[in-house]
C-alpha cells in the first residue's frame, strides 16, 4: 500500500466513522420531513383506490392485498442507508449509491489530507508536483 493509499484510506475510514456509514439500514423520518406532499398523496391516492376497491364487486375480495402491498412499499421510505465508502470506489460507479442518489454527490478532499500527502516524506517529489498543479 503506497503511502497516499494509507492516507486517503485513513481519512475515508473517518468520514465512515464521523457520518455513520455502515451499509445497515436505518429507521428515519427523512423521508416525510423532505417530501411531505409526496408523503400526503400517497395516503390520499390510498384510501381514493381502497374505496374505489370497496365498492366494486369483483375487486372488494383482494382489498387485503392492497393494505399489505401498500405497507410493505410504503416501509421502504421510512429506511435510510448510508453506504460506506471504500478507497476502491474511488472514480467507480457503484450501485449500491443508487438507493438514495449519491452518485450526484462530490466530495472534496479534505484540506488536512492534502497537506499530510504534501508534508509526508514517504511520497514521491513527482506525485507532490502533480497534487499541486
Amino acid at each position: 500500500m503506497t503511502e497516499i493509499q494509507r492516507l486517503l484510506t485513513e481519512t475515508i475510514e473517518s468520514l465512515n466513522t464521523r457520518e455513520k456509514r455502515d451499509n445497515k439500514p436505518r429507521f428515519s423520518i427523512s423521508f416525510i420531513r423532505k417530501h411531505p406532499g409526496l408523503f400526503i398523496g400517497m395516503y390520499v391516492a390510498f384510501f381514493a383506490t381502497l374505496a374505489v376497491m370497496l365498492q366494486s364487486e369483483t375487486l372488494s375480495g383482494s382489498v387485503w392485498l392492497l393494505v399489505v402491498l401498500f405497507i410493505l412499499l410504503n416501509g421502504f421510505f421510512f429506511f435510510d442507508v448510508y453506504p460506506r465508502y471504500r478507497y476502491e470506489d474511488i472514480d467507480v460507479l457503484d450501485f449500491r449509491v443508487c438507493y438514495n442518489g449519491e452518485w450526484y454527490n462530490t466530495r472534496f478532499v479534505p484540506a488536512a489530507l492534502v497537506e499530510a500527502i504534501l508534508n509526508s516524506p514517504r511520497v514521491a517529489d513527482v506525485h507532490k508536483e502533480q497534487l499541486q498543479k
